[in-house]
């Protein structure tokens, strides 16, 4: 089984017999704490700190688990381009509405009656965005785990390094009793058995099927995707730093058209039109004029978002960590009518 999901480009590594916990690390490291990236047992070709040491290497693997074919196979998500989601199916009371469906306020009015699980949260997420749940995708591949849960696999696109995440967590979460196997954690493989059963598929699909985009959505929305690399803004071209200048002289709703006029035109095409940083250019502006005095920067910032958000809606929280960096680094240097002071 290990080397069957290696040859399809998912690393592997090794989990504890009879369990779904990876195998324990060597006493060395188990004695001390250090980085798994620094530690030589990963070197030497050790299964030491989990979905860290998995491995695409077949003479590894086929020495892995041939000292030990008890083991179960682990999937590193990450490395292996896998956005899992692991829905679960506990017995558990509901937390309080605001923590179901994270950032989709749930009214008094509404009846929950009957609601238990991450088979429920999620079926209204896919309701709520007119969609079919992941649980009844059919297209890709999906697994019963022996507690009642479903593990839907799917394929990442674009490069996007997605995040992990645990329905029953405060901070980023899709839903309530529905986590995220992606970057930084693992899944386990089709048909390991543990001491509770086996991890069967369900259906004829053995193959993941591309992250569907209202999924990918959601999960931009709840912070599935690391924060935006932002550069260092760069100077505002003459020619523009001239447009917004000549606007000055009290029209302020001129001089805030001029800098929203890039990022709305973005709007216009859907990939490849440098949005992030168009965007911290913009507010990088808006920033030196709010802090010369020339703009509030309360109706500059609202403006600012309204505009990022209908040219790539669905990206709220991306949009806001980008305005809040280059704004605060425009504030610093107020952007005058002779430019901007050091």
């Amino acid at each position: 089984m290990a080397q069957a999901c290696a040859r399809r480009g998912w690393p592997v590594h090794p989990l504890a017999s009879g369990r779904k916990t990876p195998a324990a690390n060597c006493s060395e490291c188990r004695a001390s704490s250090h980085a798994p990236a620094s530690c030589p047992c990963i070197r030497a070709g050790r299964w030491c700190h989990s979905f860290h040491a998995a491995t695409l290497n077949q003479h590894r693997i086929q020495h892995w688990w041939g000292q030990h074919p008890e083991f179960g196979t682990g999937v590193s998500c990450g490395p292996a381009g896998l956005v899992v989601i692991d829905i679960d199916a506990h017995h558990t009371e509901p937390p309080a509405r605001d923590r179901i469906l994270p950032g989709i306020p749930i009214g008094d009015q509404v009846d929950l009656t009957g609601l238990a699980n991450g088979f429920h949260t999620l079926a209204v997420l896919a309701a709520l965005r007119s969609q079919q749940s992941p649980a009844d995708d059919t297209t890709t591949l999906r697994v019963r785990t022996p507690s009642g849960g479903l593990h839907v696999w799917y394929r990442a696109t674009g490069n996007r390094q997605w995040k992990s995440s645990a329905g029953s967590s405060p901070g980023r979460a899709l839903a309530w009793q529905v986590d995220v196997r992606a970057h930084g954690s693992y899944i386990i493989a089709p048909g390991t058995t543990t001491h509770h059963g086996t991890y069967t598929p369900v259906g004829k699909v053995r193959e993941p099927a591309a992250l569907p985009l209202w999924l990918a959505q959601e999960l931009d929305r709840t912070g599935h995707l690391p924060a935006p690399t932002i550069p260092a803004p760069r100077p505002v071209p003459p020619r523009a730093q001239h447009a917004v200048l000549a606007a000055g002289g009290g029209r302020a709703e001129r001089t805030l058209a001029a800098v929203l006029a890039p990022v709305e035109a973005c709007g216009q095409v859907a990939e490849g039109a440098g949005f992030s940083d168009v965007l911290n250019r913009a507010a990088y502006t808006l920033g030196g004029l709010i802090a010369a005095g020339r703009l509030s920067q309360q109706e500059a910032e609202q403006a600012l978002k309204d505009a990022a958000a209908v040219a790539r809606p669905g990206q709220e929280l991306r949009i806001e960590q980008i305005i809040r960096s280059g704004i605060a680094a425009g504030l610093a240097k107020p952007l005058h009518a002779a430019g901007r002071r050091p």
